[in-house]
């Protein structure tokens, strides 16, 4: 398996992705966002990541029961939960998905983040590269089915192990003897991700260390050696 930089920049034509950035800037619909700068996206339109990374975020109505030992003398208590749904990298689309339920939130991830919008009929004016966008949200589909298969497991420490990897197999940079996530994300989010607490995530992510599965580098970014994600591909 091949891992990151699966981005539409590196496979488009530099001369058609200057021209939609031309044409944003024109229109201006291009707008630069600061780390953790929530992105004003709403529902209808077509968003483009054209520098930095944004992060997805899911915000439900839920029952919130404890992560592994539910305490059943407590009723649970309805309260909006964000949850970390994923990342979308340079080059990559997203779109904003509303229900009466649930709602889907967008966040510049690092700092700098250069967002690019438009409606869906703006498309019409570069047709191979609106065939590029649907190419980018089927794999995005895939990627979900594959991430909600992660997180029916029943274990913890399982759903923990599988978000992580396919996290670096989406996003991974290579390292010595693997692969590190370049963005980092804290305890919370994966645990949000997950349906675990933020401590249940540092506890188990201690053991992981432990065991080498895992390591983290400097600036708190997530490795996994190659045997790790070779041993996890192969029983997938």
């Amino acid at each position: 398996m091949e891992y990151s930089d699966r981005s539409l920049e590196a496979s488009r034509p530099f001369l058609t992705w200057q021209r939609i950035v031309d044409w944003a800037q024109t229109h201006y619909r291009e707008r630069t966002f600061r780390k953790d700068e929530q992105i004003p996206a709403r529902s209808g339109l077509l968003y483009l990541v054209h520098q930095g990374c944004v992060r997805l975020v899911g915000v439900s109505q839920t029952n919130v029961m404890s992560d592994d030992e539910p305490d059943e003398t407590e009723p649970p208590a309805d309260f909006p939960e964000e949850a970390f749904l994923g990342f979308v990298d340079a080059g990559q689309p997203f779109e904003i998905v509303v229900q009466s339920s649930f709602a889907l939130e967008a966040y510049a991830h690092v700092d700098r983040t250069v967002i690019v919008w438009m409606y869906w009929h703006d498309l019409d004016n570069w047709p191979h590269f609106r065939q590029e966008v649907f190419e980018a949200f089927r794999y995005q589909h895939q990627r979900k089915l594959l991430w909600l298969s992660a997180l029916g497991q029943r274990k913890t420490i399982d759903r923990l192990v599988s978000f992580l990897t396919l996290l670096i197999e989406e996003y991974g940079k290579e390292a010595d003897k693997g692969y590190y996530l370049p963005y980092m994300l804290t305890h919370a989010q994966i645990g949000s991700a997950i349906g675990s607490t933020r401590v249940t995530v540092t506890r188990l992510m201690g053991k992981l260390r432990k065991q080498g599965l895992i390591s983290v580098k400097d600036d708190n970014l997530i490795c996994m050696p190659n045997l790790v994600l070779e041993t996890k591909n192969h029983k997938n």
